[in-house]
């Protein structure tokens, strides 16, 4: 039921129109505010907390309904600030929401200063869920300003933000805000995949060279088949890590991300090449998905923090740990 919902507002909101407005950096105020009237920014909260009490197998759809329709607004950071702040014991957000985790910032006098890096759509969040050591800080808009902007391979709004804020909201970390962002991110990879594949298949099936279709040569068949297995494991992967998040397994969250953000770079690839040309271009909707899946890709410890986690986790294990550490995932 809750899919259907999303499926339907996404739909009306997200055409070639909206997209290209994302893209050139404007917020969507109405598709911001249906998605708020859904509540979705609470879709992953228990009944007790606020939210809808889905379980993980609803959570994750839901998650991959974003990636599936290149979702350009902070909708995925803003459930993912939430279920930290409700576990935190902080307010909710009252707006779009951001994670973050910046250990070199400077807590001192009861104020938090310093940059923090890429923060998507900075400008227009209500607040940040802000990781400092084993402190989360619910920071809000007016404890920052914009000190440089940027923006992402997707062309969405990344300005790095310049904090000077009088501390009134922290509380003990529940968990990394990198650990959430990287289980979003995989989620939303999922999805972005498996629209890739379709419209891969759409081209394939219709573009003809030599008198047949582009499906018909065995070489293109290979490549679709490598595609749909890229889809599975990241499909696989978001699982994994969502449900490592949920036990508190960093471990899991980290072998998850990696295997999604593997099949980000390679499904991207691999779409690309059977569009040909036309993929490349703005004017061939591929573009909103393989631009995403770069972006997300190395958003919120990227692969090097993820990797070199688990292969640290893989030393300290040694040789007669190594098979039990990698069965527990």
């Amino acid at each position: 039921m809750l899919a259907e919902m999303i499926e339907r507002l996404l739909d009306r909101h997200l055409d070639d129109k909206g997209q290209a407005k994302a893209r050139s950096g404007e917020w969507l105020p109405a598709l911001w505010a249906e998605v708020e009237g859904m509540g979705l920014p609470l879709a992953l909260l228990s009944e007790a907390q606020g939210g809808f009490g889905l379980d993980a197998a609803d959570q994750g759809e839901a998650l991959r309904l974003l990636g599936r329709h290149a979702m350009p607004l902070p909708v995925a950071e803003t459930m993912g600030a939430n279920r930290l702040f409700a576990t935190a014991g902080l307010a909710l957000a009252e707006g779009a929401a951001g994670l973050a985790r910046a250990d070199h910032l400077t807590a001192q006098q009861g104020k938090l200063t310093g940059t923090v890096a890429r923060i998507a759509w900075g400008e227009q969040l209500d607040c940040l869920a802000l990781a400092v050591g084993d402190t989360l800080y619910r920071v809000p808009r007016s404890g920052w300003s914009i000190a440089e902007q940027g923006t992402a391979l997707n062309f969405h709004p990344r300005p790095t933000l310049a904090l000077d804020w009088a501390i009134d909201g922290e509380a003990a970390l529940p968990h990394c805000p990198l650990a959430e962002g990287a289980t979003l991110r995989a989620y939303q990879i999922a999805g972005a995949l498996e629209a890739a594949l379709s419209m891969t298949l759409d081209h394939t099936a219709t573009r003809v060279q030599f008198g047949k279709a582009l499906q018909k040569f065995q070489v293109v068949q290979h490549e679709l088949a490598k595609l749909a297995g890229e889809l599975a494991c990241a499909t696989a992967a978001a699982d994994l890590a969502g449900e490592a998040l949920v036990r508190g397994d960093p471990l899991g969250v980290a072998a998850g991300s990696l295997r999604a953000r593997e099949a980000a770079g390679n499904g991207a690839a691999i779409a690309t090449q059977m569009h040909g040309a036309i993929g490349f271009t703005r004017e061939h909707r591929l573009h909103l998905y393989t631009t995403s899946l770069y972006t997300w890709r190395d958003e919120f410890g990227g692969q090097v923090m993820w990797a070199k986690l688990l292969g640290q986790a893989a030393l300290d294990a040694g040789e007669a740990g190594y098979w039990p550490m990698v069965t527990q995932l």
